[in-house]
């Protein structure tokens, strides 16, 4: 049976430039049997982790990393794009498909007891969340797992992944085309 989060994702094709499928979520999290089909998806999948805190990326990862942290009973840590942090931040830089960015948290955000999760709404090439591992590395924590509603599988995130973690992946959808 399919999910219904799956029959609300929306195809749109060469979109941001020509020969990309963009993957619309907006319908699966305006849903809300949707949405928390999702959340309690990655949740319960990481349920017996003992997970103390989620970090997602700034802006998406936000909104389908901080409901998983509150399902966890976790704290829930924000990356934020270079500048918006107020107090002292580590910084992870990372490439984009069209340029480069940065990734920050508070230098208090993690510490060594911490067992994170990452979650983010979509990995592709895995530039922005090998930024997170590396971020989640600064401050001692231990990595427990790496949360995802989609997964681009055609464009072989795992294997870049496996390149700075061993830390689980796990992906509600995984997209081979």
């Amino acid at each position: 049976m399919t999910a219904l989060y799956e029959e609300l994702i929306v195809d749109i094709p060469d979109y941001p430039t020509e020969g990309v499928v963009f993957k619309d979520i907006t319908p699966v999290i305006a849903n809300p049997e949707a949405f928390a089909q999702v959340i309690d998806g990655i949740a319960t999948h990481f349920a017996d982790l003992g997970i103390t805190k989620v970090i997602g990326a700034e802006a998406r990862g936000f909104i389908i990393g901080a409901p998983v942290a509150y399902q966890l009973g976790a704290g829930f840590v924000p990356a934020r794009k270079h500048g918006k942090l107020p107090r002292e931040t580590f910084r992870a830089d990372y490439e984009l498909e069209y340029g480069h960015d940065a990734l920050e948290i508070h230098q208090d955000a993690l510490c060594a007891e911490d067992r994170v999760l990452i979650v983010d709404d979509l990995i592709a090439t895995g530039g922005t969340v090998r930024a997170l591992v590396k971020l989640v590395e600064d401050t001692g924590a231990e990595l427990a797992g790496l949360g995802f509603f989609l997964e681009l599988g055609f464009l072989s995130p795992r294997a870049k992944l496996a390149e700075v973690t061993n830390a689980e992946v796990f992906s509600l959808v995984n997209v081979e085309a």
